[in-house]
């Protein structure tokens, strides 16, 4: 089957500097495929080429098996990550004005889609006087508006307190639900987690992983974190973990142990006399993985 889009060997250079070092990747329709990575790692400028906005080095981009072209204009959405709103307007002549921009978006019900976006409460505000939330499900009704087979979310979380970015999950949920392929930029891996189906991270301008999140954590790892308060560890305590060769490592106020094998970690620390009233077992998760393949250093 003809993947919805297809990105061959892209490759973008700005005189000596590699943004995008060739990276190769199909999206399934229906799917939410996730793009992760540090700042600079080309994730931006990918995503750029991929809408047609930047032109690569060299590669190509292919929806529905044919170059990017008009085909692909009409039928896709784009949520960028900075938009600039018309001030002066409300929202219900925001919605109106950008519906007259696509042909096909003629045929969009607005009422619904005010409805999905969950924007009745505030239709006849003005534009600069939405909060956060608000404004992202307005720019999310926006890229819905000539209703796309394909829609590019870049960053569309960020800012946002979590009681907002929950509510906007439920929302590209149900964009997923409507049979639309979301392509979903983000640095929140519990985001990931939560809704992609595959994702791709990036780091230098290349693909360093790519696959579900549960294929990926099952590849990456195979141990678990045990957690305990610091103050409940007494030096002594940590000297006899110690001798039973468990790694004890410290991380803001918690003694975190990494092991492949959780019942015998948790007699250790019972014979050594240890309370375990706070203990915390954890599965590694997305951010361990993103942390261990891109390093922890500062980007800018």
């Amino acid at each position: 089957m003809t993947p919805l889009l297809e990105v061959q060997n892209l490759i973008k250079n700005y005189s000596d500097i590699t943004a995008v070092a060739g990276v190769s990747f199909q999206i399934r329709a229906g799917q939410c495929f996730g793009m992760l990575g540090p700042n600079g790692a080309g994730k931006t400028t990918t995503i750029e080429m991929m809408e047609g906005i930047t032109e690569p080095t060299s590669g190509k981009v292919f929806y529905k098996g044919e170059a990017l072209g008009q085909t692909f204009r009409s039928e896709c959405g784009i949520q960028f990550q900075n938009t600039a709103l018309q001030e002066f307007l409300t929202v219900r002549e925001t919605l109106k004005l950008f519906q007259g921009l696509y042909p096909n978006s003629t045929d969009t019900d607005l009422d619904e889609l005010i409805q999905r976006c969950n924007l009745s409460e505030f239709l006849d505000n003005d534009n600069r006087k939405l909060s956060g939330g608000q404004r992202q499900r307005l720019l999310l009704a926006i890229a819905l508006i000539n209703n796309p087979e394909l829609v590019f979310l870049d960053e569309p979380t960020t800012g946002l307190d979590p009681q907002s970015r929950h509510n906007f999950w439920k929302l590209i949920r149900d964009v997923l639900k409507h049979g639309t392929t979301v392509i979903l930029s983000t640095h929140y891996m519990e985001e990931a987690a939560e809704l992609c189906d595959e994702i791709i991270i990036m780091d230098h301008g290349s693909i360093i992983a790519q696959g579900s999140p549960t294929e990926l954590l099952q590849s990456y790892f195979s141990d678990r974190l045990v957690r305990i308060p610091e103050t409940y560890l007494s030096s002594e305590h940590r000297q006899l973990l110690q001798n039973q060769q468990l790694k004890l490592q410290q991380q803001n106020g918690w003694i975190e142990i990494l092991t492949s094998d959780i019942n015998q970690t948790v007699t250790i620390l019972l014979d050594a006399g240890v309370d375990l009233s706070f203990l915390q077992i954890r599965q590694r998760n997305l951010e361990d993985l993103f942390l261990q393949l891109t390093g922890h250093e500062l980007r800018v």
